[in-house]
């Protein structure tokens, strides 16, 4: 008899503790595969501590493979599960495809930032939920104090300095507490010539801060925000997001550079296709947390929604401590399912809640009693300790070293503005530098017009001098020696790979698309002959399919992968392809196949390139845009 074969979508909380336990329970009788975009499982209560600068980022990243023994790590992104095929599709890091089979599926797919009809958001906000975001927030503040402390203009120091952090749940008030006391710090070392200090600002609709805790705790969080200086507002939020500021529900105007959007998350959009039963975008599931009438189906973590036995008629939330143990009895329930033991039903009991404000502050109420101060740190550092599944050395040795050693305040500038769109399907990956995307996709599709840059219009002088910083996609960059057009461009340069000289659309950090016709030659093509299947003269010819896609948000196919095969649709009933925005009613439309890779030299080759065009470099992310005094152009920071 063949080994049985389960597969796990996701390493999160729900995913991770369902592999663990089910590799201890089979025995190695079964084949385990995990799939999942990274190859570590991240502990996101401790994310507020790497934007600080309290934790380097492999602290609170835990290797999958090295931690999971005997379970197989697929890296890659579910985007169809055939349910009555028993197949999982997915697309790889690199743009390659693959299928998995499985007897038993485990939907463990976590969830994404949660988007609000509020104008300029979606451009000029970032969200909170991986450790790109975390790097980028962080090089983000540390550029703002550095560029703030060094000019004289009161009304850009003050925009700069200025911080807003929509949603003070768990996350947005760790983040503003953690802020505000990692800004202090650098002004303490740099004083600003302007004489100000940085200014958080905490928003909120709800009528307290950290609502689902006990009200005990919640004035605790507020009187430690507001002792830091923090600007917290309750029943106030954003009403529309520009490039110099927001303006606020109250009619307020705030001038600032950065926007840190906590309102929430949502169920990842894969369950959303499947056509099952749903609960406010959550996969519905019984007890045991199997699909009803589908047996070799089983959800857990934040795209399910499982009963609450405690609470007739209510559904767990969408919490780490329930994924957690949504994980464990998901496991047991997998191998029951195989004929070894017995099912169970998943009851919860609360063991208190735990919120580091950094330092010694913190708020907690383990198994119902209220803490605060010291007493409350010690106990949610030790909590967070116990319940990593690993580097629990590491993270203390890095809290011993924060109490003695003063914090260091770089910026890296490793992941970009437009890395991290706060509308992503994968916001635990950075976004790359794509090649020309798949026919009939957003990216490499031809006799469309450009996007329009966030904010439509191209980036202004500001004060100082200093061109527009840090905003998604990039802005053109002015004063480019000998006249030439800024490489971030996106509004009136002509794109490579358009035809009739169309603007590019979509292209990462508005950099014009590559290996198209009339434009430089391929990079990394054989002889350095320009890509193959590219039109001769200024018309490109249209991909297989002319149909765009239903959704706006980037999908890590076009992203980090090459050009690959479109993938058809199926005939088969139950047959699921991703969804791909938010809140998306309809499947994505298909594409026919697409033209395949080849290892061979080109066989049509395209124009020559333009006599002022240089010669292809590297094929590598796009470099900080030069300038004359030679510095590096701030939104590529």
């Amino acid at each position: 008899m063949s080994r049985p074969r389960i597969v796990i979508v996701g390493a999160g909380f729900a995913g991770y503790r369902t592999a663990r336990t089910l590799s201890r329970l089979t025995r190695h009788q079964a084949d385990i595969t995990v799939l999942n975009p990274t190859d570590y499982f991240l502990y996101l209560p401790l994310l507020p501590q790497v934007a600080a600068g309290i934790l380097e980022p492999r602290r609170v990243s835990v290797s999958l493979s090295g931690t999971l023994p005997h379970v197989r790590l697929v890296l890659g992104e579910a985007d169809g599960i055939d349910l009555d095929g028993r197949t999982v599709h997915y697309t790889g890091p690199e743009g390659e495809e693959g299928t998995l089979p499985y007897d038993r599926l485990v939907l463990a797919a976590g969830s994404v930032n949660k988007l609000l009809p509020v104008p300029g958001v979606a451009e000029h906000a970032h969200g909170f939920r991986g450790l790109p975001e975390a790097l980028y927030l962080r090089d983000h503040v540390t550029r703002q104090v550095e560029l703030a402390a060094a000019t004289d203009d009161r009304a850009e120091c003050a925009a700069r300095c200025t911080f807003v952090v929509v949603g003070a749940g768990y996350t947005g008030t760790e983040v503003a507490a953690h802020g505000a006391m990692y800004t202090d710090a650098q002004v303490r070392r740099h004083p600003m010539r302007t004489g100000m200090r940085p200014r958080w600002m905490l928003l909120d609709v709800a009528p307290r801060v950290m609502p689902e805790m006990d009200e005990r705790l919640s004035r605790t969080a507020e009187r430690v925000l507001r002792q830091r200086g923090v600007d917290v507002r309750m029943g106030t939020s954003v009403k529309e997001a520009t490039h110099d500021g927001v303006v606020l529900t109250d009619g307020t105007t705030v001038g600032t550079r950065t926007l840190v959007w906590c309102v929430g998350v949502r169920p990842d959009p894969l369950v959303e296709s499947l056509g099952l039963p749903m609960e406010r975008g959550r996969l519905l599931v019984d007890p045991h947390l199997q699909v009803p009438g589908r047996p070799e189906l089983f959800a857990c973590g934040d795209v399910a929604a499982v009963p609450d036995l405690d609470r007739p008629g209510q559904y767990t939330p969408m919490t780490a401590q329930h994924a957690w143990r949504h994980g464990k009895v998901c496991a047991h329930n997998v191998v029951a399912s195989l004929g070894r033991g017995k099912r169970r039903a998943y009851r919860h009991r609360d063991l208190g809640f735990v919120v580091d404000l950094g330092g010694a502050k913190a708020a907690a109420d383990p198994l119902g009693l209220p803490m605060s101060g010291v007493a409350a740190g010690a106990v949610t550092r030790g909590y967070h300790l116990a319940a990593m599944p690993g580097n629990r050395v590491r993270v203390a040795a890095d809290w011993l070293l924060d109490a003695v050693l003063p914090r260091q305040a770089v910026q890296l500038g490793l992941v970009r503005s437009w890395s991290v769109p706060l509308e992503s399907s994968s916001p635990e990956v950075a976004r790359v530098p794509g090649r020309p995307g798949r026919p009939g996709t957003d990216a490499g599709r031809a006799g469309e017009p450009a996007k329009a840059p966030p904010g439509g219009e191209a980036a202004e002088k500001r004060p100082g001098g200093e061109p527009a910083e840090g905003r998604p996609g990039g802005e053109p960059a002015e004063g480019r020696p000998g006249g030439e057009p800024a490489k971030n461009q996106q509004a009136g340069e002509s794109a490579k790979n358009q035809s009739a000289g169309e603007p590019a659309k979509n292209q990462p950090g508005g950099e014009s698309a590559k290996n198209q016709p009339g434009g430089e030659p391929a990079k990394n093509q054989p002889t350095g002959e320009p890509a193959k299947n590219q039109p001769r003269g200024g018309d490109a010819k249209k991909g297989p399919s002319g149909s765009p896609r239903a959704s706006g948000r980037p999908r890590r196919a076009v992203e980090a992968a090459g050009p690959r095969p479109a993938r058809g649709g199926s005939a088969k009933p139950g047959k699921a392809s991703r969804g791909t925005g938010a809140g998306a009613a309809g499947k994505r439309p298909t594409a026919s196949p697409g033209p395949t890779r080849s290892a061979g030299p080109p066989t049509e080759p395209g124009p020559e390139p333009p006599a002022h065009q240089p010669p292809p470099g590297p094929d590598i992310a796009p470099g900080p845009v030069r300038r004359t005094d030679g510095r590096a152009e701030e939104g590529d920071s």
